[in-house]
């Protein structure tokens, strides 16, 4: 992966985002700073990271939606129409623990079998942490107040908000391994 792969991923995200929902352009915008600040705990695989956070949520774009679960549609969308790399595409389908608000949905034999979870866990805990820390905005926050912005943001009886209550012992122990594993890098 090249610095290449970085500037393509943000051209397509930013075509699809920045005018259609700007929010959420910022808010990925903020992920993608938050992935570039882990180069030295992910080595090789910093710019996979960072252009998967560029496109994590391409799936919200109104023309993508198709099942209205924006990881699939995201995924799908890169697949089909960039033929991305099948890591890539596994991140996107799968960041934030989006399997379990894929079983809320109804969709979780699909997301699993279209795009298995990576058995890469650092990898993976990676992008949980610069989504989880990155407010709707693309400012910094803390993974507890990230939740409960969810949760306030979209009910605690809807999908998101099941989703969210479920996965939120999970996403605190990814953003706690990231963060132990910068707090392990030399200064």
């Amino acid at each position: 992966m090249t610095d290449r792969l970085v500037k393509w991923a943000t051209r397509v995200s930013e075509a699809e985002l920045s005018t259609t929902i700007p929010r959420r352009w910022a808010h990925t915008q903020g992920v993608a700073g938050r992935a570039g600040e882990l180069r030295g705990v992910l080595g090789v695989d910093a710019e996979l990271l960072i252009a998967s956070a560029t496109l994590h949520d391409i799936g919200y774009a109104p023309r993508l939606a198709v099942t209205g679960f924006h990881p699939l549609d995201g995924a799908r969308f890169l697949r089909e129409t960039h033929e991305v790399d099948n890591r890539l595409a596994r991140l996107v389908a799968n960041h934030s623990f989006a399997l379990l608000e894929a079983e809320e949905r109804g969709l979780q034999g699909m997301l699993a079998t279209e795009f298995p979870l990576l058995d890469e866990p650092l990898l993976v805990d990676a992008l949980v942490y610069c989504d989880m820390t990155t407010t709707p905005d693309g400012a910094r926050s803390t993974a507890g107040d990230r939740v409960a912005e969810i949760l306030g943001r979209y009910g605690e009886d809807s999908a998101v908000g099941r989703f969210i209550r479920r996965a939120a012992p999970e996403i605190f122990a990814a953003v706690g391994r990231v963060e132990a594993a910068l707090a392990a890098q030399p200064r």
